[in-house]
């Protein structure tokens, strides 16, 4: 049976996967000095934010239709598929250490993601503590970015270490506070994986077709941007390597 989809979730998604991708496109033709795109470089952490928060929310509905399950199976779905996206990440972590290897990602949205989507499923049954918890998470992540730190081994936590500097940083504190406050309002608003709100429905628009299209293959997007860009970029003669 084909699983249900909320159009306005993948329409969100669409439109935050459209900008993420402008940005790092435009940081990484800044970084070449090939061109400086300034309204791409505009609020990446909003659309960053949106696309993680939709995380958490994502999170409640497929819990929801599965919950039934053995724990074990539980653990099991969630595991991998965390993994899978965590080893995305670790695969454009190769990409990005060969093509700009001063600002290549160490710890970005996709080894977010994949980390978030495996600690997210212990969350999943809570309700208002995860609002709390996620505002904490939030305040203390702002808190570590006043200090700088001299090891970079918890880098993946938000101890920012001395000198650091990349396009794609997504640590714990303050991003997995987002990702509970998804999993709170995907509790609140989708609860057992239906929507308890009204919303008029405007998916048949032909732009709000092509967003949410892009919402549905919004991995997929973000794993062959980059590439596409150098590609690109090579076929034009820039020496990137």
């Amino acid at each position: 049976m084909k699983k249900q989809r909320f159009w306005e979730i993948d329409l969100l998604r669409g439109i935050a996967i459209i900008k993420m991708v402008i940005f790092n496109w435009s940081f990484a033709l800044f970084y070449l000095g090939i061109y400086f795109f300034e309204e791409g470089m505009a609020f990446p952490g909003l659309a960053a934010a949106v696309f993680i928060f939709l995380v958490g929310l994502s999170l409640t509905i497929s819990y929801s239709r599965v919950k039934k399950w053995e724990r074990r199976k539980l653990y099991k779905k969630y595991f991998s598929r965390g993994l899978k996206i965590f080893g995305y990440g670790i695969l454009i972590t190769v990409i990005t250490f060969l093509t700009f290897p001063e600002v290549f990602v160490i710890f970005g949205i996709l080894h977010f993601i994949g980390i978030s989507i495996i600690l997210g499923q212990f969350f999943l049954k809570f309700e208002k503590l995860n609002l709390f918890l996620g505002i904490l998470i939030i305040v203390l992540g702002f808190y570590l970015k006043n200090f700088i730190f001299d090891f970079p081994w918890l880098l993946w936590l938000g101890f920012t270490p001395t000198y650091f500097y990349t396009f794609d940083y997504f640590p714990i504190f303050p991003w997995f506070g987002i990702t509970l406050l998804g999993i709170y309002f995907g509790n609140l608003l989708y609860k057992n994986g239906k929507r308890r709100f009204k919303i008029k429905n405007i998916s048949n628009l032909s732009l709000v077709k092509f967003l949410t299209y892009l919402g549905r293959k919004s991995l997929i997007i973000y794993l062959v941007h980059q590439p596409v860009l150098v590609l690109f970029l090579l076929i034009l003669g820039f020496k990137i390597f």
